[in-house]
């Protein structure tokens, strides 16, 4: 590997370290409370209405928070799964299209003969 794409590497690594601490120390200051954002939206719409009532119930209600931390941890690794499938997909079509691209060594009138051409015609 080039000495600069390591150098790269190593600052994206440490890019990703502070954030992930400032996230850490972040949750910690508000109690270590994170709620969703249909939690929050419930909070204040019972707070400016005292009559809300709502308009319709869930259609299943999962048996507890390990559940619902599972089905995340599942979708994650989903979309985690075909991201990696996208991305190595890109990687192999660049890698296939450097591979077969003529070389400099390569003459202008072999890149432009076909295999028609080379036959014999009788």
């Amino acid at each position: 590997m080039k000495r600069s794409t390591v150098w790269k590497n190593v600052a994206l690594l440490a890019l990703a370290a502070v954030v992930f601490a400032i996230a850490l120390l972040m949750g910690t200051r508000s109690g270590g409370e994170f709620g969703g954002t249909d939690a929050a939206a419930s909070e204040q719409i019972e707070e400016s209405n005292k009559d809300y009532e709502p308009w319709f119930s869930p259609i299943w209600a999962q048996p507890g928070g390990e559940v619902e931390s599972g089905l995340f941890a599942l979708q994650a690794a989903i979309g985690a799964g075909i991201l990696g499938f996208v991305l190595g997909t890109f990687r192999e079509r660049r890698k296939r299209s450097t591979e077969t691209a003529p070389s400099a060594d390569d003459s202008p009138q072999d890149a432009a003969r076909t295999p028609e051409s080379t036959t014999r015609s009788s």
